[in-house]
Formats: C-alpha cells, structure tokens, sequence
C-alpha cells in the first residue's frame, strides 16, 4: 500500500511537469508574424535571462556556505536537502520565466485576433510557471522523504526553497521598481509619454522588470509557501499520527495538482467577454473540485473518520475568500480603488492619504478569515488540523499561480504593443488583460500572504516540537525581548527594501533625464535611447540590495536563539509573524489600489490621461509599486524563512 501511494503522489507531479510540457509546447508552436513584436520579445528574454543567470550566480556562495554549516553542525542529509531545495526553486523560476518572455510577445500578437486568443496565450504562459511549482514542489519533497524518512531533515528542503525565494522576490522587486518608478515619473509626468513608449529610456528596463520580478519571484515566493506548508504537516502529522499523518498533506497535494489541470478548461471568455470572470471560474472551480477530492480521499484513508476533511475545507475556503476580499480592495470594479481615483482630484497628498487609509483597512477581513481557519483546524484536528488547513490552502497554488503569472505576461504585452505601433484596439485589448492582471496579481499576494500565517504557524508548531516547548510564557523576560524584536524585524526589512528601491530609482530617474537632455532626436522619435545603460542600473542596484535583508532573516533567528534560548526564539517568531502579515496585506493591497486606480482615470474618468488628477495617481502608484512588488509580498517569505530557519536549529537549542 506504502508503494502504491508514493507512486500515485509521484504520478501527479510527473502530471503537472506534462502539463507544464504540453503548455510550453503551445507556446512555442504559435507563430507571429511580425518582425518588431519578435524582435522586442528577444530583448525583453534576453534582458530578463542574463539577470537571472547573474542573480543566481551571485546566490551559489551563499548556498555553498550554508549547506556546509548544515553538515558540520547537523548532518549531511540537511545539506543535501537545503541544496535540492535551493536548486528546485531557481530551476522554477527559470523555466517559468523562460516560457513567459516568448507568450508576451505572442499575446500581444494574438490581440490581434480577438482577446480571447489573448487570453489563451497568455494564460497558457502563466500555467507553464503554476504547474512547473506544483510539480517540482511535491516530487523534490517526496524524493527527499524516500530518501532520508526523516521529516526533520526534509525540514531543510523548504530552508533551501525560502532562501532563494527571498533572494529572488527582494532581488526582483528592486530591480522592477526601480525602473517601474523611473519610467512613469520622467516618461508619463515630466515628459508627458504615453507608458511603454518606445521614446522612453526605462521602458525595456520596465518590461524586462515585470519578469524578473513577477514571474520569477512570485514563482519562488509560492513555490516555498507551497512546500513548507507540506514538510510542515508532514512533521506535525508524523508525531501526531505517524506513517498516516505524513503522507495524508502529499495525498492533499496530490488532488490539489489534479484539480488545478480539470480547471484550466474553464478558463474562456468570448470575445467582448469579461477576463476576470473567466479567470476567477478557473479559480473557483479549482477549489470545488479540490474539497470533493479531499472528501474522497479523507473517507477512504481514514476509513470514514471525516473530521480533518473540514480542516482542509476551511484552509480552501479561506484562501478563495481571502482573494476575494483583495479583489474587493484593489479592483477598479469598486468602491475602494474609485474614492482613491476621486482622491487623485485634489492631488497627489489626498491620492497617497486614501490609498493608505484603504490598504490598512483592508487587513481586517484576510485576518479574521485566518483567525477562523486557525479555529476550524484546532476544532477538526488539533495543530495537525491547522497544518492541514495551511495544505488545503495551498494545494490551489497550480491555479493561482497560472492566475498570477498571467498577469505580468499581459503587461509586458500592452508595452510590446505599445513600442511596436500595433492598432489601437490592440492596446485596448491588452489594456484590459493588464487591469485584470493587477487584480489577479493582488489575489495571490492575498493568497501567498493569508497561507504564510497558516504555514508560519505550522512551523512554529514545528518548531516547539523539536525544540521541546510546551508553551511559552510571557512572564519570562526573554520572551518578551524576543517578541519585541520579531514583531520590529518586519518594519526594518521593509524600511530596506523600500530604500532600496527608492536609491535605485533616483540612479533610473537621472538617466532617463540625462537622455533625454542629451540625446539628440530622442523625443522626436529619430534617436534611440540607450536603454542597457537603464537595464544596467536595474541589474546592479537590485544583486546589490538584496543581499542585507536577504541576510537578516537567516541571521536573526541564529543571533536570539543561541543567545538569550528557545523560548526567546519562539517569541521572536510570534512577534514577527502578528506584525508581518499586518504589514504584507498592508502594502500589498494599497500599492494593487493606487496601480488600478491610476488606470480607472486612464480609461477616461476624472479627465483621462495628461490631467492633475492623472499625474496624482501616477505619484501614488509610484509610492505603491515597492509596496505592492517588493517589500510586501517579501515579507511573507521573512517570517517563513526564520520559522524554518528555527525549525532546522531546534535541536541545537535542546539542552
């Protein structure tokens, strides 16, 4: 029976990696016949590849390093996991965003067609980054797991995985603001450029920045969400129910995978048809068939004993609801995102006062649906139950990340468009797929940000177990230090993630002004602007930046947990996981309503393009965009990676 089930858990990951095959293969059989929108497709992938490749590079030290401190300190399985964890997490974002920098092109191509072509391409590309993650994710947790059956030592599988995805979400997040930023305040405010105009310096900057930083680093920031959440259960569920409670999270994997591929039929719309309609029944039909299969399987492998079947449902119901409430809160469909729109009218201060005001608001309703999944999961299955929920959650990662992933695809698109002079109905096209990508964009930062409470409280579980607590008393002063510095370490990271961005994009803003000082013809159209001089810039502000904060979260957790013990550790991980999703839901939806509300006024509203309240909304999206894109959604993986990083040296700390 063991055999039978490793092999059909096995079966569905291998599914997913065809999946993945076949979608690529569509992609690169579709053919566009136009030399332009070829020839900016191969700048954008060449741009985004060779970051890539250097990002990487400079990560291989690093890795080095750990993984020999794990087999000097713990025992060489660790660093064989940490490695194999490492290595699938950029070999995902590799191949996800590989595939994205051919589909942009082709959708913009395909606009021309009708937008449901365009939105077949597009969401063709983003599936092959959602079921790359899925595939790889339970294959490498698996594989790990026959090889050392140690739940223990797999923990460092999801170090390994958490590492890069904070290198790669901070590392990308520069570099996309930066040039984001630089390229709407000269190009669209000072100079009065349509975006993506090919006059503009930082365009190809801009577009090469959508990849790195939403396809590659989205695609790192789920893939560890999504294995962490597994090894978290699987370690909860040994010593709870053994054999039965490890392999019971991989089965839930398992469905997750298979209900994500039935889904992505339902993704279609007609031509004048609504993309988000579309793309939000893929979603919702994900996770109908996600809680029938988890009925199916809880029946037959706990004989009839249902009560963990209601733990995943809440984990699924929470997710699908929480993306809701982001799409409540940073769509141009309502209220929130129209009263920052009317805002911009009196200028960029009511603009920026609003958006801050709706992205604290807007924690309240993800936190109270966590709050009620962490309640379902203890009521229907103890602290196992709550891991099971943070699974149940995730196993639609195939679905919402093709979701996800769609989005920049459909950006890089309209900028395609736009440099290549295609008919204005193309731009229409592709502007609406980019609005709705925002929208799907801020839906699974919701989803990343809600599942990583539920995982960083998993692990923390976790954690305890291995480290032997009980509880942790906050009478104890230890405690409370490590509480206060966990719930600060939050607010610092995003203080240098922000700075970072803002230095980087003061370099981009005196570039794109030297050029367009000093190059003759370039705003006529008959000088070309030096574009890898921006693409420079990018490139070196963000392997430059990523490096502190990046070192932070690994740091932090050794430096209190040797020197004040466990139990200040476990106050730090509490401190640092109440503040941080605050904060992550904060930034993220606020920067998702400033961007869609500076294009609620682009499409004719209060005036349109070229207006004061236009050049309002663009200094509050500006503000947004590191919010949004790099300090927010980086901080989910900051306080799983210092949960995982404690969880890997809680045996260090038994005395």
């Amino acid at each position: 029976m063991e055999q039978g089930i490793i092999a059909i858990i096995g079966g569905t990951g291998i599914a997913a990696l065809i999946y993945a095959f076949y979608a690529s293969r569509k992609i690169s059989v579709y053919k566009v016949e136009h030399d332009r929108i070829n020839q900016l497709s191969d700048i954008i992938q060449s741009g985004a590849m060779a970051f890539l490749y250097r990002e990487y590079k400079a990560l291989v030290p690093f890795v080095i390093l750990i993984a020999a401190l794990l087999a000097w300190k713990i025992n060489v399985p660790s660093a064989v996991c940490f490695v194999s964890g490492a290595f699938c997490s950029a070999f995902t974002g590799f191949i996800g965003m590989k595939v994205a920098t051919r589909a942009n092109g082709k959708t913009s191509y395909a606009a021309l067609k009708g937008m449901n072509e365009a939105l077949r391409i597009a969401f063709t590309g983003g599936s092959v980054m959602g079921m790359s993650v899925v595939g790889v994710g339970i294959i490498g947790i698996l594989a790990m797991f026959v090889l050392f059956g140690d739940p223990s030592v797999v923990t460092s599988f999801g170090f390994g995985a958490s590492s890069i995805a904070l290198f790669a979400r901070v590392g990308g997040g520069i570099y996309t603001k930066a040039a984001d930023v630089g390229a709407d305040l000269v190009g669209k405010v000072e100079a009065g450029i349509p975006e993506d105009d090919p006059r503009n310096p930082a365009v190809i900057a801009d577009n090469v920045g959508d990849n790195v930083g939403d396809i590659a680093g989205m695609g790192a920031d789920l893939f560890e969400s999504y294995v962490n959440s597994i090894i978290a259960a699987i370690v909860i569920g040994m010593t709870a129910l053994g054999w039965l409670g490890a392999i019971y999270p991989l089965l839930l994997a398992a469905v997750g995978i298979v209900a994500s591929i039935i889904a992505t039929f339902f993704v279609r719309v007609k031509d004048g048809g609504n993309p988000a309609r579309a793309l939000s029944a893929g979603l919702l039909a994900t996770g109908v068939f996600m809680c029938a299969g988890t009925y199916f399987l809880t029946n037959w492998l706990f004989v009839g004993d249902l009560t963990l079947f209601w733990a995943v449902v809440s984990g699924v119901v929470a997710g699908i609801a929480i993306g809701a409430a982001t799409e409540y809160y940073t769509s141009g469909d309502y209220s929130s995102v129209k009263e920052i729109a009317a805002a911009s009218q009196t200028g960029s201060a009511t603009n920026i006062l609003s958006g801050l005001g709706i992205g604290m608001k807007s924690t309240c309703i993800p936190v109270l649906l966590v709050c009620a999944a962490i309640l379902a999961g203890i009521k229907f299955g103890g602290l196992y139950g709550i891991a099971c929920a943070a699974v149940g959650m995730l196993a639609i990662t195939g679905m919402a990340l093709s979701v996800d992933a769609y989005g920049p695809i459909s950006d890089n698109a309209g900028g395609i468009a736009e440099m290549a002079e295609l008919p204005r109905e193309v731009r229409e096209i592709t502007d609406k797929l980019d609005a709705v990508g925002n929208t799907t964009a801020a839906v699974g930062k919701g989803l990343a940000i809600g599942s990583a409470a539920l995982t960083a409280l998993a692990l923390f579980v976790a954690f305890s177990q291995a480290a032997r607590l009980s509880s942790i008393d906050l009478n104890d002063p230890k405690v409370m230090i490590g509480l206060f510095i966990g719930g600060l370490l939050p607010f610092v990271f995003s203080a240098m993630s922000i700075q970072a961005v803002s230095r980087a994009a003061e370099k981009m803003i005196e570039e794109v002004r030297r050029q367009f000082r000093e190059i003759p013809g370039i705003m006529e159209g008959t000088g070309r602007p030096e574009y890898e001089r921006c693409v420079d810039i990018s490139t070196a502000a963000a392997l430059r930046e990523m490096i502190v904060p990046g070192l932070m979260a690994v740091i932090a957790p050794v430096v209190v947990g040797f020197g004040l013990g466990a139990t200040a550790l476990g106050g730090l991980l509490a401190g640092s996981i109440v503040t941080g999703v605050m904060m992550a839901i904060f930034m993220s939806n606020a920067g998702g309503a400033w961007d869609n509300a500076k294009k609620y006024i682009e499409s004719g509203n209060y005036g349109g393009k070229g207006t004061p309240a236009h050049a309002a909304a663009v200094v509050g999206d500006t503000v947004g965009d590191p919010f949004k894109d790099t300090a927010g959604p980086s901080l989910n993986i900051l306080i799983k990676l210092m949960s995982v990083v404690a969880t890997v040296l809680a045996p260090l700390l038994v005395h």
